[in-house]
């Protein structure tokens, strides 16, 4: 007999299975498992300074890829990923090997810079370039407290969060806006939500599955039993 979190496991292989148009959304929790110190779990940032506690810093460049953002490329493998919105900055989703023309880094990432005018977005070979398709400033592309989030990359998650018909958060706890008003717009619209974090979130309560176990545990089983349903040709 299978237990709760097995049918859990099952029936987000049949959601994604089922899907047309499925969208990712990760947050700080996706790369705990990489090393990388997430904001308000146990140990995160947020948690150790409310506590009175120093936050654990690390080289973040030095992070590497865990199982969950592999299972994530996996459904880019299997042609089951429209999209990817991303509230992280530490570059693990491209290193994993996604597709950066379906990714959305809202909060910026720390091996490039953008323009200051156009939002043009490149390699950080040089803080000091100037842009080469306008001549402006470029930066980091890094969004900080209180800077607006780049309006191409806003847009075009907003887009596709309202097209979507199923939505799976993984590893944020909705929090940080205006990031965290777009797993809403997903639901508004009439697609399935899904959120996999340890902790709770605003949207909980409109989740149609909520899993509390760790994401590199989750995703890799809901591939496997994913994959099944692929080679046998219909769901569960």
């Amino acid at each position: 007999m299978e237990s709760a979190f097995e049918k859990k496991i099952s029936r987000l292989a049949d959601f994604i299975f089922a899907s047309k148009k499925l969208v990712v959304f990760t947050g700080a929790g996706i790369s705990t498992e990489s090393g990388v110190p997430d904001f308000r779990g146990p140990e995160g940032i947020w948690t150790r300074k409310a506590k009175g506690l120093t936050a654990e810093t690390r080289d973040w460049s030095k992070a590497v890829p865990n199982a969950g953002h592999f299972a994530i490329v996996e459904l880019q493998k299997l042609n089951k990923l429209k999209y990817i919105i991303s509230q992280n900055v530490d570059n693990l989703h491209l290193k994993s090997g996604i597709n950066p023309g379906i990714l959305a880094e809202l909060h910026g990432n720390i091996t490039k810079i953008r323009c200051l005018h156009c939002e043009f977005t490149m390699d950080n070979f040089d803080d000091t370039s100037l842009c080469p398709l306008c001549g402006h400033a470029m930066k980091t592309s890094v969004v900080n407290f209180g800077q607006s989030l780049p309006r191409e990359a806003l847009n075009e998650a907003v887009q596709q969060s309202q097209d979507c018909d199923l939505f799976v958060v993984v590893g944020s706890s909705l929090v940080v806006y205006p990031a965290a008003d777009i797993p809403g717009l997903a639901v508004e619209n009439g697609a399935k939500l899904v959120i996999i974090n340890q902790g709770p979130t605003p949207l909980d309560d409109a989740a149609d599955l909520k899993f509390e176990e760790r994401i590199g545990l989750v995703l890799p089983l809901v591939i496997e039993r994913l994959k099944t349903l692929m080679a046998a040709g219909t769901g569960g």
